[in-house]
């Protein structure tokens, strides 16, 4: 046979061998740790984050002291007051990307307890006590356990939601009451209907005044979804919410229920 045809055939067939090798390196082997932005009007979601919040931190974890929250008003005000460089701002509607939320619930001992007093008892989830045991047994857990004259649950509820806005890599923590838990659970579950992620829209929360059987007013929450996110925006939003939650104390957030 001709040395040179066979070289020919050899050397192709070891080409072709080396292509697909060299193809499944590139597939196999992407960055995963690597930040990649996108186009977004969410600067979180444009650069390095994630970084600069870990360097800041020194590894330490969030603390709930550090947080922006924004707690629901009193005398059913619609409006939000929020934090600001200048002082306290006030905002009639508070928009962003939900990066997680957690439903948690408290008991304290005495009717008012002094603000940062540990509970006596609390649940990250409203289901399962931080001792292991079910809340639905729970005599706190009874509606009118709180006096025994209104319909209050001595054990409270909430929900806490980190909203991301535009304009900063840090979310506001909006603590939700009781009273409008099933509404923001009604806009979840409207979302999955639709096959949405809760990070994959823009959130328009806003408050609605109302009064309850007592006629005592109170503030009302409502939810909307305003705006959807690009494929890109909405995969960056939850990688970003996943390692952000990393840093975060979850434990003593669902100490402060209250």
């Amino acid at each position: 046979m001709n040395t040179t045809k066979l070289k020919d055939r050899l050397g192709g067939k070891l080409q072709a061998m080396q292509e697909p090798k060299e193809e499944r390196k590139i597939l196999t082997m992407p960055n995963k740790t690597a930040v990649v932005p996108v186009n977004s009007d969410y600067i979180a979601l444009t650069n390095n984050a994630l970084d600069i919040i870990r360097e800041n931190l020194k590894n330490q974890p969030l603390s709930y002291q550090l947080f922006d929250i924004i707690k629901s008003p009193s005398g059913g005000a619609t409006s939000f007051t929020v934090p600001g460089l200048a002082g306290d701002e006030i905002y009639k509607e508070l928009t962003g990307i939900v990066l997680d939320y957690a439903t948690p619930r408290a008991y304290w001992d005495t009717p008012d307890p002094v603000e940062g007093t540990p509970p006596v008892c609390y649940s990250p989830d409203s289901l399962i006590s931080h001792e292991g045991k079910p809340c639905n047994r729970c005599p706190f857990n009874d509606f009118g356990s709180k006096d025994g004259e209104s319909n209050a649950k001595a054990c409270k509820e909430s929900v806490t939601i980190f909203l991301l806005r535009p304009d900063n890599i840090m979310p506001i923590i909006i603590r939700v009451p009781v009273s409008s838990k099933v509404i923001f659970q009604r806009y979840m579950t409207r979302l999955i209907g639709k096959m949405m992620p809760l990070c994959g829209v823009v959130t328009k929360i806003t408050l609605e005044k109302t009064t309850n059987k007592t006629g005592q007013p109170y503030s009302l929450y409502n939810f909307e979804a305003i705006n959807i996110l690009s494929p890109e925006e909405t995969v960056k939003a939850r990688t970003f919410g996943q390692q952000f939650m990393e840093v975060v104390n979850t434990n003593e957030l669902n100490q402060e229920a209250g």
